[in-house]
């Protein structure tokens, strides 16, 4: 059985939902700090209606599958029309709220993508494909997933889903200082 975590070297209080069991990350962790506390985190998932069929599947595959426990953020049922901004936004802020992990879905991941990193915090990715998913994990420490429910199949979203869970963030030098580097362009950005 496969788990999501994330290792912090200090005790931190736990606002969401801790009904995740997680495994310690063994990357990059030598035995003494084996003792570092494991941060549980919530899964959240939001779509519009070009996302909500692959979402509702998704949704039942995290579950019963991986055993990852989800929650739901909407819509709750089909709304033709409806704006992926509506759900992007409350699950982005709860993301950063909560210090867990996300996924949306609209039609091409492009949309719920880019107001999702309008939220100061969040680090979306759009996982059009396994080594994406992978790779914006481990060298982009994203927090959350975008997926494109009209151009992937069932099969293909849940394999991208599965690895970007599974994947931890390196923790190598050069992709912190990158990171670090883009928290000073947010820093010195001149607001519109």
């Amino acid at each position: 059985m496969e788990w999501h975590s994330h290792v912090i070297s200090e005790p931190r209080s736990y606002y969401g939902n801790p009904y995740e069991v997680c495994r310690i990350r063994t990357r990059k962790i030598s035995p003494a700090s084996k003792r570092l506390c494991v941060f549980y985190y919530m899964l959240y998932i939001a779509s519009d209606h070009a996302g909500y069929q692959l979402k509702k599947r998704l949704v039942r595959f995290l579950e019963k599958e991986m055993q990852v426990s989800v929650k739901d953020m909407g819509p709750e049922e089909f709304v033709d029309g409806d704006d992926y901004p509506d759900y992007a936004v409350p699950l982005a802020q709860k993301v950063v709220e909560t210090g867990g992990k996300g996924i949306l879905i609209c039609g091409n991941g492009v949309g719920v993508c880019i107001v999702a990193n309008k939220i100061k915090g969040i680090r979306a990715g759009i996982g059009y494909n396994t080594y994406a998913a992978e790779s914006m994990r481990q060298d982009d420490d994203t927090n959350i997933l975008c997926l494109a429910g009209r151009v992937l199949s069932d099969e293909y979203a849940m394999a991208i889903t599965k690895k970007w869970l599974q994947t931890e963030f390196s923790g190598e030098d050069r992709h912190v200082r990158r990171l670090e580097k883009e928290e000073e362009i947010l820093r010195n950005c001149e607001c519109k």
